[in-house]
């Protein structure tokens, strides 16, 4: 573990045990979405090929 992160997690250590908890949870939600997010990156890029192919062809419009 690094300094950076021991340092925190002591000063968290000192807060009433619910901020605690609320702040375990949003360390496990990020996570969880930085999980996913990186099983994303196939997926993401093959729509964003395909984004990018429809506006070469003019098939897109202003969302304005």
């Amino acid at each position: 573990m690094t300094t950076a992160l021991n340092k925190v997690l002591s000063k968290i250590s000192h807060l009433p045990e619910m901020e605690q908890d609320a702040i375990a949870y949003m360390l496990k939600e990020e996570l969880e979405w930085q999980k996913s997010y990186s099983k994303s990156q196939k997926v993401l890029s093959t729509l964003a090929s395909e984004a990018l192919a429809e506006y070469a062809k003019g098939k897109t419009q202003p969302l304005v």
